[in-house]
């Protein structure tokens, strides 16, 4: 039995909660995702929360590596262990523009998705008060004061619940559905490969090279490389629809061919994925079931990006629960919201290519001016200069028509 295995094992054997178990607890996390058990390592590491008593559900506690999480800091941060590479320089790429830039004081970090859920639940592991449920929820509702949660079997109250729950096909119904605020899919397959020699630049990372098939939407292909053999190349596209999995493949292999000279490489691992971008919400918080993750609305609408808000909003969580403050997990409610439905707008209606858009950007702006901008941590100054790099004829009638839509 593999390591990763004997530690699911102990984590499914370790806190399993009974029915002769008292099933009233301070907190359940419905979701064993990146919110989830972010939200998880945010309570545990706080010394004043450690009295509470936790159950996590989830319908597989079994995980996989079904995840890669890219995101950018300043410092060191609560992960930093499980970087599993980090990079000071990335590269943009359209047509005959190609811009390396570098990312100072920001740098880009990777995380793997088992090396995290493997971090957040042996940490968890170390406390007497975290339970485990593997199962499928059913329901959430409220009773007097209390949240309680069903699921096949068994249910279990909690002062307050935070789930992360919001099934793809509930999406895609969503994203069918009659709305005047435009929705998006950001969807990718990433393979991991191995070249049998050096054809990658360890030091850089692609962020965006749009020279891939753009399939009538907006579409980029990431590079990111562990070593000079070793990358996660990634084809990711903004779009109404998704892809069948097959065509993620064809531009796949298509990319790597076209880039590497048909030198032979094997595929170690694939994922696939596919997050909402709108500005819709999906669920509110109400006490004492509170939404978070995508279902809360941390992924930024206008890009797709989750895992630093996800961060965001826990913080703000955790801060809460420690000043005994009402609970507040909406994390967009800066300008950078309108900026994001301005841009979600242009992109939705075809105003302009999102190549040409994000090209512009990175080609007039410094790294850390436009990680500060997608962090919605810019200043007025850095806005006008992320601004300026558009057209103003296209940006200006898609600003007042977002301004003034009614909703």
């Amino acid at each position: 039995m593999s390591v990763s295995k004997q530690m699911d094992k102990m984590r499914s054997e370790s806190n399993n909660i009974t029915h002769n178990q008292d099933s009233i607890f301070d907190i359940i996390i419905a979701g064993a995702g990146c919110a989830g058990l972010s939200l998880l390592y945010g309570i545990l590491k706080a010394t004043e929360l450690s009295h509470l008593r936790i159950l996590v559900i989830d319908k597989s506690l079994q995980k996989s590596n079904d995840r890669t999480w890219c995101f950018w800091e300043t410092e060191k941060g609560p992960y930093e262990s499980i970087v599993c590479k980090q990079w000071n320089t990335i590269s943009i790429h359209k047509n005959s523009f190609s811009k390396q830039l570098d990312t100072a004081p920001f740098v880009y970090k990777m995380i793997h998705g088992l090396d995290f859920y493997d971090f957040v639940m042996d940490f968890a592991k170390k406390s007497p008060n975290v339970f485990w449920q593997n199962a499928v929820i059913s329901s959430i509702e409220t009773e007097n004061d209390k949240a309680v949660v069903y699921w096949e079997g068994g249910s279990a109250k909690a002062s307050k619940v935070f789930s992360s729950i919001l099934p793809i096909d509930a999406l895609y119904t969503i994203s069918q559905s009659a709305t005047t605020k435009p929705f998006l899919w950001q969807h990718f397959k990433g393979v991991l490969v191995q070249f049998n020699v050096p054809v990658f630049n360890a030091n850089v990372a692609t962020l965006m090279d749009f020279n891939v098939n753009q399939n009538g939407a907006t579409a980029f292909m990431y590079v990111l490389p562990l070593n000079e053999n070793k990358a996660l190349v990634e084809y990711t596209l903004f779009s109404n629809s998704l892809l069948k999995p097959k065509e993620y493949d064809v531009e796949i292999a298509t990319y790597l061919a076209k880039n590497f000279a048909n030198d032979p490489y094997q595929i170690l691992h694939d994922e696939i994925g596919a997050i909402p971008m709108t500005m819709q919400s999906f669920a509110k918080s109400s006490n004492p079931i509170y939404v978070i993750g995508t279902l809360g609305n941390a992924v930024k609408s206008s890009t797709g990006y989750a895992f630093h808000f996800i961060q965001e909003q826990v913080k703000q969580i955790v801060a809460d629960l420690i000043n005994r403050s009402p609970i507040q997990t909406e994390i967009h409610k800066t300008r950078h919201q309108f900026y994001d439905a301005v841009l979600l707008y242009i992109l939705h209606n075809n105003l302009m290519e999102g190549s040409e858009i994000f090209k512009r950007i990175f080609e007039k702006n410094k790294a850390a001016t436009i990680f500060k901008f997608l962090s919605n941590t810019s200043n007025l100054w850095e806005d006008i200069s992320i601004m300026r790099s558009l057209p103003t004829k296209i940006f200006l009638p898609a600003a007042i028509k977002v301004l003034f839509r009614r909703d």
